[in-house]
């Protein structure tokens, strides 16, 4: 039987529509708010950055951290969601200028070790059984700043210490080629699935793919996607699109190529993505001309546009792509895909 889908996204996904290059443009949506939106627009699992479920976490005793967390669950319950994920936020403190894991500064390496096990307190107290790590400024300004095995090695280290003391949790690595930093360590899937079998539970260690991080390694999303299932480490994904090798753009899925998208859909539909309770999560972001009461547009556009894919999978004549693979005639088998995405 075909398998059915849930979707999830980030608070941060519904957002004031700042940018590098620009200030807010639309007022803020309180937390509470944002929870009554989702199932309004079709969605069950909210994604969580250990700070949007306990904001100032650094102020906080490991026993408020908890407490603070409950209350969040409650509400989730309260609303008929679940927490799909909890992602320690490494990125922007000062402590992590140079890195988390990797920084050439013990003291800020012992933080880091600190905010993850705050962090896996609060995946617990969310009922929570994923961790996404992205290794954001896991890399170097200049090449010489890092020894690049010392690096692989200290967030291997930082992976077995999250490993153990929460025996609970999965952790899916979320790579990126780039940005904030100019080169990171773990840029890629390959990366990713690499380096855990270098952890004390490979099991226990898998990936997060998103589309446009795929896109700005100059990868396909659904080869990489494909890569990952073939190790079964796709723990979950995030769908969105790119307009080319630039900066994170976010876009709605499918806004940009529908057939690139297609192909994402239909490896997950094919290798039944979803059916040990796996999300579908994207990370979107609403265009800056967006008024607020429109704002959220880009979540409901692309959940419709993944499933009005799923059903142009589905309908695809399985019967003549395989005789066309056979005579491998892929110039007919091109138009068959084509006409197929233009409803003919």
């Amino acid at each position: 039987m075909p398998g059915e889908y849930r979707f999830s996204f980030g608070p941060w996904n519904i957002h004031e529509g700042a940018d590098p290059f620009g200030p807010r443009v639309r007022g803020s949506v309180e937390f509470a708010r944002k929870l009554k939106l989702y199932k309004q627009l079709g969605f069950d699992g909210v994604q969580f950055h250990d700070d949007d479920a306990v904001p100032d976490m650094d102020d906080l005793s490991p026993e408020q951290i908890i407490k603070k967390a409950k209350d969040v669950r409650s509400a989730l319950e309260g609303e008929g969601l679940a927490a799909e994920f909890v992602a320690p936020r490494l990125w922007e403190g000062a402590f992590t200028i140079d890195g988390a894991y990797t920084s050439n500064d013990p003291a800020c390496r012992e933080y880091a070790k600190q905010r993850g096990e705050r962090m896996l307190d609060i995946t617990a107290a969310l009922d929570c059984k994923l961790v996404v790590l992205w290794l954001a400024r896991e890399g170097t300004y200049i090449r010489e700043a890092k020894d690049s095995k010392v690096a692989v090695e200290r967030i291997v280290e930082a992976i077995n210490d999250m490993l153990a003391y929460n025996p609970d949790v999965k952790i899916a690595i979320e790579p990126k080629p780039n940005e904030p930093m100019d080169q990171a360590y773990i840029p890629t899937t390959g990366h990713a699935v690499a380096i855990s079998y270098l952890t004390n539970d490979p099991d226990r260690v898998g990936v997060n793919i998103e589309t446009a991080h795929t896109i700005l390694a100059g990868l396909d999303p659904s080869d990489e996607m494909g890569f990952a299932l073939a190790y079964d480490k796709l723990y979950t994904v995030h769908l969105n699109d790119q307009n080319g090798l630039k900066f994170d753009e976010d876009k709605a899925f499918g806004s940009v190529d529908l057939r690139r998208a297609f192909n994402q859909v239909r490896i997950l539909d094919q290798y039944d993505y979803g059916t040990r309770g796996e999300f579908v999560g994207l990370d979107v972001k609403a265009m800056r001309t967006q008024k607020q009461e429109v704002a959220t547009k880009h979540l409901s556009n692309s959940r419709a546009i993944f499933m009005g894919l799923l059903e142009l999978v589905r309908s695809l004549d399985k019967g003549k792509v395989d005789a066309l693979i056979a005579e491998r005639d892929y110039e007919e088998l091109d138009m068959l895909i084509i006409n197929h995405l233009m409803g003919k």
